[in-house]
């Protein structure tokens, strides 16, 4: 494939990742392959030094996906400050958008007024979608803090991120209670009803102050079936441990500090509360959804955050043995979107056909894996699905995987090049 945008750092982990996988020149070269797309294809320089980054084969910028897409740049940002300023103006964009709609899920370059669809709820022409999702407020808040503890970089954490993670905060608290305080309200006509919110675009009914925090949708931008998505609420306490850094170490702000501190034990009472369910089979596990009431998923989605991503998040519940029983759970047929196949076994999604198995999640598999010996036995089941083409996609049929949706889709190519750099001993600092 066609080279554009060449840097020494990427270079020499190129070529590092060559010489460890010495032997697997098929890997190797679906890695050169993916790693260069995203810093190829995806990224757009704006005027204003920011950075708008396309999720692939869909022409708006997600809060989720953009951090995600850029996730394995930042082992070599710190000595290319091209790249740098790169994934500096990303986090700078996805506050300048969280200051106009916390509640979006993606956006447009510009105030053109384009949109997936025509929605029934507040609108704003910088807003693509605006479908609610707790996850694409904690990616942002992620993204700036690993780019922080990677580099040293700081310029990023300004007075707009500042206000953003307030604002963050601030609806984080407001969603606690979302059947009394909340204003949101989301309805998409004339489509499924997994692209649109129940009860008038309120969405799922759940008990109020549990302590955890109220989401419309998935990270799979499918509608949430019961309002505690516990994955996305197990992030939501992990970046809020960031907030309480940040708030501390960089901006001396006490008020900050004390209220992320105070929501984040608050999330994570709540999960541990609400969130884990006996099971017969596996013991103790934590659900997917929760609504407070004692209705519950048992299940798990290939898009992160999931259950799978638990260790990958930096989630430690009370119990390590209740993170164990729930992997053994997802990564079984108790798990009603986990799929087997002559090709691959491993988690699919509602949001793509059956027995259709994520890319996303076979690399979250392989990321959260002990041995290295699983590592690699992983990388050889995402190299050998591509459907011929060298990159990753969303989902592919476990018997076929030259049936695949989505032939570009850079967050998958992202979580595919994070593996291999993990297996190879480059790793994000966390």
């Amino acid at each position: 494939m066609e080279r554009r945008q060449q840097y020494d750092s990427i270079e020499r982990i190129l070529q590092t990742v060559k010489e460890k996988l010495k032997g697997e020149e098929r890997l190797a070269g679906i890695f050169e392959n993916c790693y260069t797309n995203t810093l190829d294809r995806t990224i757009k320089r704006m005027p204003d030094g920011t950075a708008y980054v396309v999720t692939g084969d869909i022409p708006a910028m997600w809060l989720r996906d953009s951090a995600a897409q850029m996730r394995p740049y930042l082992i070599a940002a710190k000595e290319e400050p091209e790249l740098l300023n790169i994934l500096a103006g990303l986090s700078r964009r996805q506050f300048f958008y969280i200051g106009i709609d916390p509640y979006a899920n993606a956006f447009n370059e510009t105030d053109n007024g384009n949109c997936w669809s025509v929605d029934d709820t507040e609108r704003n022409r910088w807003v693509w979608e605006r479908k609610y999702e707790v996850d694409s407020l904690c990616y942002p808040l992620q993204f700036a803090y690993l780019l922080w503890k990677n580099t040293g970089f700081m310029e990023h954490l300004d007075g707009t991120f500042r206000e953003g993670a307030k604002k963050i905060v601030e609806v984080f608290k407001r969603e606690q209670n979302h059947e009394e305080t909340s204003e949101y309200r989301f309805t998409r006509k004339d489509t499924y009803y997994t692209d649109t919110l129940s009860r008038n675009g309120k969405g799922a009914l759940v008990k109020p102050k549990t302590g955890m925090t109220w989401s419309g949708f998935r990270p799979s931008d499918d509608a949430c079936t019961y309002g505690y998505l516990i994955p996305a609420n197990m992030f939501a306490s992990v970046v809020l441990g960031y907030v309480e850094e940040i708030a501390e170490e960089v901006y001396k702000d006490a008020e900050l500090k004390a209220d992320a501190a105070r929501l984040r034990r608050e999330i994570y009472e709540g999960i541990e509360s609400y969130g884990i369910v006996k099971t017969e089979e596996f013991g103790e596990v934590y659900a997917y959804e929760a609504d407070g009431y004692g209705q519950y998923s048992l299940m798990d989605d290939a898009n992160v955050p999931s259950l799978l991503s638990m260790k990958y998040l930096g989630y430690e519940g009370k119990d390590e043995k209740v993170a164990e029983n729930t992997r053994r759970l997802i990564l079984s047929r108790a798990n009603p979107y986990y799929y087997e196949g002559s090709k691959a076994a491993g988690i699919g999604s509602p949001h793509t056909p059956v027995n259709y198995i994520w890319h996303i999640a076979l690399a979250m598999e392989g990321l959260t894996c002990e041995s290295a010996e699983a590592k690699l036995e992983t990388l050889h089941m995402l190299a050998k699905t591509d459907g011929g083409t060298g990159l990753m996609h969303e989902g592919f049929h476990a018997d076929d995987d030259r049936k695949f949706t989505r032939e570009w889709f850079s967050w998958a190519n992202a979580m595919f090049c994070e593996l291999v750099l993990d297996y190879c001993g480059y790793r994000v600092r966390k």
